[in-house]
């Protein structure tokens, strides 16, 4: 779907497309079973023709309420700003980026608790537009297998009359778009079936698919034995711990899915009148807060960090990388204080260098190896799980996300406000 979704042009096209492939499968194929009686068994009965135009009509209204829902905002202000405790920065939007959100780059800004950018909806699957998609899905799927049904009596039919001389059997058009109907549904059923089973498992452990590629990511570093050399600072000083992080946002199959449709009314969830949750206004509550299944030592671990991507940034930029801490210590300085200031890290940061240089020479087989696996598992967004998928294929914004554990483009007014709101992270 990342060519697709690349693809304005195209990506333009893919609603009307849709548009036509539903009139095609639902009032082509009725026309036809109408149209030529000598297609047995005959035109459905009242009580088919009337459930497969019910579901069609859910299926219209959901797949609007899908494309044109707006998927979520979020909105601050210098108040809001000047409070900020928040340790994820989104270098696009320059404003914190709540858990759960991350920057489209087709829609140009965070998303709430964005699962992908779909190109056949021209807009995100996000916390508020989640449950017009799965009403979506459930109802073309619902359309699908009920035609399936009508298609299957009419070829069973056929093949029954199969010895019967040709005059007396269908016409050759109704022949024709018989087929090409059955080939459309074939191909679309299966689609949209393992895009319907995707959607079910995420939404029952409530993970999204970025949360998905994350999780999958950590199991494999896990698993690869990561923890046995990871050696790493932060910025702070303080030594980093690799650990095991559970994904914390599974509160319970009926929590998690009352929490994405947002209601608990289970005759709503697949209503299609039925509403969607919305991003709170007071910076707490829905969209920005997420409750956690207490699994970890503690809250506020997810997404873990990733130790080879943090291994290559010491090694590459470790040497040029901010000193917060003596640069929130400055602020305010007078100008010969900050020259001052300034020189005494350029001393710092030669001694510093001269030691780097020594280490890496130490471990360059340890530096090559990590060099030879970086291009598929030191970057998020290098990473695939085993669909093949990759975060840039579910509409992420690299550019927004890759340093996203990083605060190297962060404004040092925002360093201090989160110093004096203590937003610092510091590991127990």
């Amino acid at each position: 779907m990342a060519g697709l979704s690349d693809a304005p042009f195209i990506e333009a096209l893919a609603v009307p497309a849709v548009c036509a492939l539903i009139v095609f499968l639902s009032y082509f194929t009725q026309y036809i079973f109408h149209s030529d009686p000598d297609l047995l068994p005959g035109p459905p009965s009242r009580t088919e023709t009337v459930v497969f135009n019910v579901l069609l009509l859910c299926l219209w209204i959901s797949y609007f309420r899908a494309v044109t829902v707006d998927p979520g905002r979020y909105v601050f202000d210098d108040q809001v700003l000047d409070a900020s405790d928040s340790s994820r920065w989104c270098k696009k939007c320059q404003a914190p980026k709540p858990p759960r959100a991350h920057h489209c780059r087709h829609c140009r800004r965070c998303i709430p608790k964005m699962d992908h950018h779909c190109p056949w909806t021209h807009n995100c699957v996000s916390m508020t537009t989640f449950p017009h998609f799965l009403r979506f899905l459930v109802y073309a799927n619902l359309s699908l297998w009920t035609l399936g049904y009508l298609l299957w009596q009419r070829f069973l039919a056929l093949w029954e009359t199969r010895l019967m001389p040709s005059h007396l059997g269908p016409s050759l058009f109704a022949l024709v778009g018989l087929s090409a109907t059955a080939l459309t549904w074939s191909v679309t059923s299966l689609l949209l079936g393992l895009m319907l089973f995707g959607t079910l498992k995420g939404w029952v452990l409530n993970r999204t698919s970025i949360e998905e590629l994350e999780y999958d990511r950590h199991e494999a570093n896990f698993r690869s034995g990561a923890r046995d050399w990871w050696d790493l600072t932060g910025p702070d000083g303080e030594r980093l711990q690799f650990e095991h992080v559970e994904f914390p946002y599974d509160v319970g199959f009926f929590a998690n899915m009352a929490q994405a449709m947002g209601t608990s009314n289970v005759l709503l969830w697949f209503f299609p009148l039925a509403g969607n949750p919305r991003v709170s206004k007071t910076r707490t509550g829905p969209g920005w807060t997420w409750e956690e299944n207490g699994f970890n030592r503690k809250e506020g671990m997810w997404p873990p960090i990733n130790p080879e991507k943090l291994r290559l940034a010491k090694r590459e930029m470790g040497v040029s990388r901010r000193n917060y801490e003596m640069e929130l210590e400055d602020y305010g300085l007078s100008t010969e204080e900050q020259v001052e200031a300034f020189r005494r890290r350029q001393e710092q940061d030669f001694r510093r260098r001269n030691r780097n240089l020594m280490a890496e020479l130490e471990e360059v087989d340890a530096y090559e190896q990590v060099n030879r696996g970086s291009d598929d598992e030191g970057s998020l967004f290098g990473w695939t799980h085993a669909d093949g998928d990759s975060l840039a294929d579910y509409g992420v914004d690299e550019d927004a996300e890759e340093e996203e554990e990083d605060d190297e483009d962060v404004p040092l007014a925002e360093l201090l406000r989160r110093r004096n709101g203590n937003g610092i992270y510091v590991d127990e």
